[in-house]
């Protein structure tokens, strides 16, 4: 028995040797392969986010209106609150004019008993082309807690047994969808329903926000093997699409939205001009562009660095929180809060970058004598 049990463990030397296929993804960026959660409160979306998935793999087609998701393939779309009406209707909304693909694969109907067998039976007919299987919803199938188990090992008994799927078939993405907590939380991976159990056993989860009866939302992307992202996004009868021409473009809107939340009007300008020049920018240049003068706009730039929403790079440089401190080629070296400026004429102190690259040399409202 020990010789048996010790042949599951390889060595340095076989690692080293092995040679695997890249990461796989159902959707570039976004989704890739193994077991994943979709989250998002109800009635966000979710469901329409899943099928534009769906559909995109089936046919060959693009995801979120431009993503190229490649080959055609094989797709098990498993819609539990759906009857074949509202299916079809929904399809034929996102389609257009286009067909059904053939590649969709699907049922309406699936119990927490032979849920996870239709799932296993259908790959193991397709489970060599790297499938993708949409469960929506999970809360539809979950099953009881066994006798003396807790939440938490129960949600981890769920997900493993979904990984397990998975795994068992090598480049196949198994999608679940989920809701969240009612409760807010600061970091949104604490937000889904149930316990963390059902976060640790999955491979990434992908998060689906957006405020109430609004078209504008977020879709946030974190996982073992995925870079950590947020995309913006928009929905149109039922059409999620990414906000700009690329996953790039998606990405810096999500940036540019968040830093600029809860501004006024020209705060909020102020931020997203900065936002989009990662290279940095100086207030003479943001009120040429703004139409603000000099001194404005240099109050509304030391204000939002104070506020966390941009950084400082440099001496009268501000940049996006997304650019590495000193790495802007005109800077030199990167700005540090000991940093020695031309001290005000009228109370004595330390004048702000902006005022001293504006040829200042006092406060505004400081009395200089005479």
């Amino acid at each position: 028995m020990s010789g048996e049990i010790l042949n599951r463990i390889r060595t340095g030397d076989w690692l080293d040797a092995q040679s695997f296929p890249p990461l796989s993804w159902a959707v570039p960026g976004i989704v890739p392969e193994g077991f994943g959660l979709f989250t998002g409160p109800p009635k966000a979306g979710k469901s329409w986010a899943t099928l534009g998935i769906v559909l995109a793999v089936a046919a060959g087609g693009r995801a979120f209106g431009k993503v190229p998701v490649g080959e055609a393939r094989p797709v098990l779309l498993l819609a539990l609150e759906d009857g074949d009406r509202r299916l079809q209707d929904r399809c034929r909304r996102l389609l257009g004019e286009e067909p059904i693909p053939t590649g969709l694969h699907y049922t309406t109907r699936a119990t927490p008993a032979d849920v996870l067998d239709l799932t296993r039976a259908w790959l193991e007919q397709h489970g060599d082309r790297r499938p993708l299987v949409v469960l929506d919803t999970l809360g539809k199938v979950t099953p009881p807690s066994l006798p003396g188990e807790s939440a938490y090992a129960r949600d981890y008994r769920i997900g493993g047994h979904l990984k397990a799927l998975s795994d068992d078939h090598p480049g196949t993405t198994l999608l679940v969808v989920h809701h969240v907590r009612k409760a807010a939380s600061e970091d949104w991976m604490d937000s889904t329903s149930g316990t963390n159990g059902l976060n640790g056993a999955a491979d990434f989860t992908v998060s689906l926000s957006r405020p109430r009866n609004e078209a504008d939302g977020v879709l946030r992307v974190t996982g073992r093997d995925v870079p950590e992202c947020e995309y913006a996004i928009t929905v149109a009868d039922g059409a999620w699409t990414l906000r700009g021409s690329s996953l790039a473009d998606a990405a810096r809107a999500a940036q540019q939205t968040k830093v600029t939340e809860g501004l006024g009007d020209t705060s909020a300008r102020v931020v997203a001009h900065v936002t989009e020049r990662p290279e940095g920018v100086r207030a003479k240049e943001v009120a040429d562009t703004l139409s603000l003068t000099e001194k404005d706009a240099g109050t509304y730039l030391l204000r939002a660095e104070r506020a966390g929403r941009i950084v400082r790079l440099g001496r009268g440089l501000y940049g996006p929180l997304s650019t590495p401190v000193g790495t802007v080629g005109s800077v030199g070296t990167s700005y540090t809060s000991d940093a020695s400026y031309t001290t005000c004429r009228g109370c004595g102190e330390q004048l702000d970058p902006w005022l001293v690259d504006s040829g200042e040399t006092a406060h505004v409202g400081c009395e200089v004598a005479a």
